[in-house]
């Protein structure tokens, strides 16, 4: 079945409790946590004080996507967090294998998010030492963009890539992901599946979130 973690930007922060615990109750794996600075994408979403009080009442492991400068900076305080997953932009880390090991180090799995417009072909270098690559299926920085059609086939070609490298990363996808676009994803060898929107603001998030671990 397929990973699916839901992406707490989309989230109603007024009542974040009841939202962690729909989360809980849900079918979901994971928590998607975006953090966002501003610098690296032209947004600002929330930071760790947000990040420790949610891995307090959350039962799912916490699914970290650092869309900032100098993610290496925070390793040690995003692992005191409660992160499960540290995913770092491969176009914001200049010595990615060294972050890499250093996520490991800490006691974290890696991850690793290429940008629409990034090739599967940077990773070939890295890809075994990864736990996951993030392919964003929008340009990141806001919630509720339109799908890129493109993904489809840079996910085949991702999964091509791991097959031949043996590495055993998983391929996981944000941006744009709802009904219409999920089943593609997911019979193109998706892994993971974010969404923001179309869980947080569906009639029953629940529901929803059952029908995308069903795919």
């Amino acid at each position: 079945m397929t990973i699916v973690s839901p992406s707490l930007l989309a989230a109603d922060f007024l009542h974040l409790d009841s939202e962690i615990e729909m989360i809980n109750r849900s079918e979901a794996d994971w928590l998607h946590i975006d953090v966002m600075d501003g610098v690296f994408v032209p947004n600002i979403s929330y930071g760790f004080p947000i990040m420790k009080a949610v891995s307090k009442v959350c039962r799912k492991p916490l699914d970290v996507h650092f869309m900032i400068v100098h993610p290496e900076r925070y390793i040690a305080e995003t692992a005191r967090s409660g992160a499960m997953m540290m995913n770092v932009h491969f176009e914001a880390c200049t010595h990615l294998h060294r972050t890499i090991h250093e996520i490991h180090e800490a006691g974290m799995k890696a991850g690793v998010t290429l940008n629409p417009s990034t090739p599967v072909s940077m990773l070939e270098d890295i890809i075994s030492d990864v736990d996951l690559v993030l392919l964003m299926s929008v340009n990141p920085g806001f919630g509720g963009q339109a799908f890129i059609e493109n993904t489809i086939a840079k996910v085949g070609r991702m999964r091509e890539m791991i097959r031949q490298s043996g590495s055993n990363a998983l391929i996981e996808v944000d941006g744009g992901v709802d009904a219409g676009t999920a089943p593609r994803l997911v019979r193109a060898g998706v892994d993971v599946l974010v969404s923001g929107s179309y869980v947080f603001k569906s009639k029953s998030p629940e529901q929803t979130i059952h029908e995308l671990k069903m795919l």
